[in-house]
C-alpha cells in the first residue's frame, strides 16, 4: 500500500471492505474520466462507468463556468462549493454562493449557475442521460 501522501491513490474498484465484504471504490481526480458537461468541465469521480459496483450515487468535481438551466425529474443534486464564487439559480431565484456553501436541489427544480467555481456535485441516485431536461430561456 502506498503510504506517501504526495502520490495520488490509485483506482481501487473490485476491492472489498474488510468488515462488510462489500465492494469499495477509491479514485483520485487525476485518474477520473474528464468531459465537458452542461455546467462546465467535470471529473467523473463516481459515475456511469461505476454502475455495476453498487454505488448509491454519483459524484463529480465540476469546474463551473456557466451552467445552462436544466432540471432532473428523478434525481436530486447536492452542490458543495470547493473554490470560487458565483450564483446558483433555483426556479428563477438567484442565490449567491462561495467556498463552503452547500445547495440541495430536489427533482424538478430548474437550476443553473453563473460565476467561476469548483463544485463537488453529488447526484442521488445517479443522474442518467435520460433524466436531463433543458428549461426554456426566460429571456425569450
Amino acid at each position: 500500500m502506498n503510504e506517501d501522501p504526495a502520490v495520488p491513490p490509485a483506482l481501487n474498484v473490485g476491492g472489498h471492505g474488510a468488515a462488510t465484504g462489500r465492494p469499495v471504490l477509491v479514485r483520485h481526480e487525476a485518474e477520473a474520466p474528464q468531459e465537458r458537461s452542461t455546467c462546465g468541465w467535470r471529473y467523473r469521480l463516481i459515475s456511469r462507468e461505476d454502475a455495476g459496483t453498487g454505488v448509491a450515487a454519483w459524484a463529480h468535481a465540476v469546474d463551473i463556468d456557466g451552467a445552462r438551466r436544466h432540471f432532473h425529474r428523478r434525481s436530486a443534486e447536492v452542490y458543495y462549493v470547493l473554490e470560487g464564487e458565483g450564483t446558483v439559480n433555483l426556479d428563477g431565484t438567484e442565490h449567491p454562493v462561495r467556498k463552503g456553501t452547500l445547495v440541495h436541489i430536489p427533482p424538478g427544480v430548474v437550476h443553473g449557475a453563473t460565476g467561476r467555481m469548483r463544485v463537488l456535485v453529488v447526484g442521488i441516485p445517479d443522474i442518467a442521460e435520460d433524466d436531463l431536461f433543458f428549461a426554456p430561456d426566460p429571456n425569450l
